[in-house]
């Protein structure tokens, strides 16, 4: 949403005192804001990905649900938001399982997996996502190389793609 503000951001994702707006020339260099999406798993394993709509860059390319946190919100508080306002589903802070951060140019990407969420009901966004489709964990790896998952997160699922799966099988470790 343009007019929006981000924390700006070291390479560790500590805000440092100055927000930016969305759309706005002249990120500071070597600054950052972040990135935070979820993975929602559902109790039969298969996972929600989401496809951008017409008007956004990257238009009709799937993705999980993401977006930018907003001045003041943690990463973990970005993802619960961004999940609950593209696709209607809830989650509180401690249903997600941190996976990883994929630093980029200007931004840092948390990925989160949620399980155990009422996923009965998908409420889709029309301004954000066109569609949404539950699929295996192996056909997102499919898509992400076959240049059907927006162009970021190519770069973003090979370098989180171990992590995600054992957070994905709810491994242990992850927890």
């Amino acid at each position: 949403m343009d007019g929006e503000l981000w924390d700006v951001t070291d390479a560790a994702g500590i805000p440092q005192g100055i927000t930016h707006r969305r759309g706005d020339p002249d990120f500071p260099t070597g600054r950052f804001h972040v990135v935070s999406s979820a993975c929602v798993v559902r109790a039969d394993g298969l996972v929600l990905i989401t496809q951008r709509a017409a008007v956004k860059d990257w238009a009709m390319d799937w993705e999980f649900p993401a977006g930018s946190a907003l001045a003041g919100e943690t990463s973990r508080e970005a993802a619960v938001r961004e999940l609950q306002e593209e696709t209607g589903l809830r989650a509180s802070g401690d249903a997600l399982t941190f996976v990883g951060r994929f630093t980029e140019e200007s931004a840092l990407l948390d990925l989160y997996v949620a399980h155990d969420l009422d996923t009965a009901v998908l409420t889709l966004d029309p301004e954000e996502v066109a569609d949404a489709e539950w699929v295996p964990l192996d056909d997102v790896r499919v898509r992400y190389r076959a240049g059907e998952f927006a162009e970021p997160w190519v770069a973003r699922l090979d370098t989180l793609w171990p992590a995600l799966v054992a957070a994905v099988r709810g491994d242990e470790a992850t927890r």
